[in-house]
């Protein structure tokens, strides 16, 4: 497996490949979402019990889901960069960090509109919602602990330890509807043999699932390119890159 991993350490290599990646991730991703949202806004059935506000499900629950996603891949990227000493690792972490900030963010705001007309209040001191919020600030104390080094090297390392230490977090926030008396709602989508959810209603979630780690992969790739050129702007391929650019841009 590693073989095919090894190139990707080289900062030249990891930064062309995301160059082709993006467009497809980008344009793909905006299709799903574009697709996901009208389906589920406009065409999916009304709820019996939650009426039209269920339909918050099609933004918070993908960034829920994505939130924790991103904080896993994050935590991974940060063992690789740890154990094997890879520096790519360490901007992938970095790359990640904000973009899953915002996602858990995103998920925290819905979550309170959701809850506003579902349980009569914006914020409870619930399992579920503090364990997200606890996400929130671990995703910010590896930006902020990341910020606080000169060293990069030693930044990462530094980021790197809080990032699976914080991983801790994940299962607390996965089962916490079972492990506590909590107000948050018990799985819907992720019992595979019997789904709570209709079909019709299913489908445009599972796609908006899709949709928002599609962007969600796109921003991460176009922050890994910009945290590759910052910490390798004195390199002979950056500075050639950039001249390319300046004659491209003349050329025009």
């Amino acid at each position: 497996m590693w073989k095919w991993l090894h190139p990707y350490a080289k900062t030249e290599r990891t930064y062309h490949l995301c160059q082709k990646l993006l467009p497809w991730f980008s344009l793909l991703g905006l299709a799903v979402i574009l697709v996901a949202t009208v389906w589920g806004l406009a065409f999916a059935p009304m709820d019996y019990q939650q009426s039209e506000a269920y339909r918050i499900i099609y933004v918070h629950v993908p960034s829920a889901v994505l939130s924790k996603s991103l904080y896993s891949a994050m935590a991974i990227a940060a063992f690789v960069g740890l154990v094997w000493q890879v520096k790519t690792s360490f901007m992938a972490m970095m790359a990640l960090a904000p973009v899953g900030a915002t996602v858990t963010f995103v998920s925290l705001i819905t979550g309170a509109a959701w809850g506003k007309p579902m349980w009569g209040t914006w914020w409870e001191w619930d399992a579920r919602l503090t364990s997200q919020l606890i996400l929130l600030f671990l995703f910010l104390g590896v930006i902020s602990l990341y910020k606080a080094f000169e060293d990069k090297q030693q930044a990462g390392k530094a980021a790197g330890v809080m990032a699976i230490v914080g991983v801790i977090n994940l299962p607390i926030i996965h089962y916490s509807v079972q492990w506590w008396n909590t107000l948050h709602q018990g799985a819907s989508i992720m019992k595979f043999d019997k789904p709570s959810m209709p079909p019709e209603m299913l489908w445009p979630l599972l796609l908006s699932i899709l949709g928002w780690a599609l962007v969600s992969g796109a921003i991460f790739l176009l922050r890994m390119q910009n945290e590759i050129l910052q910490r390798e702007l004195k390199r002979p391929w950056v500075v050639a890159l950039a001249n390319k650019s300046a004659a491209s841009s003349e050329g025009k």
